[in-house]
């Protein structure tokens, strides 16, 4: 399947494993798509959902999301906006782009964020105890070229259209409150920061919150999907058979073009834990080993 790339990038986006998820849910969509951890999107936007409830402690992605629901955030008015801030990030450089970041930290539009999310260092969401964004500027003056804009104003347009004829709906909160709305016949996607892993996410992650949505899962009646880090090169997720290890769970290797440093950036085994028992186990088994490589995200 052709993967349609979301306009907001995030860490760890999952563009290259949604073939995968899609293929073990094999879900029949009578109920809702939920996600607790929406991030960019990109799995329930391929998926495309008749009813979708999309959740995230984040609440500019969510703000952005909304915007596009509402009408607010539309492609044409997109790439106005893209082609007017760009041709100033083009002639004053790294000074516009800090002019823009502290607009955005004062007024939280949700286009200043794409914006930051497109011009800032490897596309990394990132904000301090404040909750303002402090990622530095990506040292691309010319970020915004016709054609790039025409790409995120596509994306944008993919969005606009999925939401038009579905009946999705963005909600800024705590997992926990979202996994505790679903019934029997949804299905839960979680993608939360890697636990044991250096994240950059708007609360942060820790162990305490890893063992909350192990029992939120493990008591669910919906069926779910959880993604999380397997292993790498260095070292072993312990979770993975300390905490996890009661539910299937398959793997597949990602490679993340995403982060704050390149050592980051590496080939990384993903495990994809959930409570669906698919029949043809074996025939996603047998794709552990494809490389994945880089991959675009823009």
């Amino acid at each position: 399947m052709k993967v349609k790339v979301p306009p907001i990038k995030c860490q760890g986006i999952k563009t290259k494993l949604v073939p995968q998820i899609i293929q073990i849910i094999n879900w029949n969509g009578k109920g809702r798509w939920i996600e607790p951890f929406t991030g960019s999107g990109v799995v329930g936007f391929n998926l495309l959902p008749d009813q979708a409830i999309f959740c995230d402690s984040n609440p500019h992605i969510i703000n952005f999301y909304n915007a596009i629901k509402l009408g607010n955030i539309k492609s044409g008015i997109t790439r106005t906006f893209l082609e007017t801030e760009g041709e100033k990030l083009s002639s004053q450089g790294a000074d516009y782009y800090y002019k823009v970041r502290e607009r955005f930290n004062q007024e939280f539009n949700p286009l200043d964020f794409l914006f930051l999310n497109r011009a800032c260092f490897n596309g990394v969401i990132r904000f301090n105890g404040k909750g303002k964004f402090n990622v530095p500027f990506g040292q691309k003056p010319n970020r915004f070229s016709r054609a790039y804009i025409t790409k995120i104003v596509n994306q944008i347009a993919y969005v606009e259209d999925a939401m038009r004829y579905r009946k999705w709906e963005f909600f800024c909160q705590d997992f926990e409150a979202t996994i505790s709305t679903a019934i029997e016949n949804d299905l839960i996607y979680c993608d939360p920061p890697y636990i044991g892993r250096h994240v950059d996410y708007y609360n942060g992650w820790d162990e305490s919150q890893e063992i909350r949505l192990h029992q939120l899962l493990s008591t669910t009646k919906a069926k779910f999907i959880l993604s999380t880090w397997h292993s790498n090169q260095y070292r072993e997720n312990p979770y993975i058979n300390s905490l996890w290890s009661d539910f299937f769970i398959y793997t597949k290797e990602h490679f993340y073009h995403v982060g704050a440093s390149e050592k980051n950036r590496n080939p990384m085994l993903e495990a994809l834990v959930t409570n669906i028992n698919i029949e043809n186990k074996d025939e996603v088994s047998k794709e552990k080993s494809y490389q994945f490589g880089l991959f675009d995200q823009e």
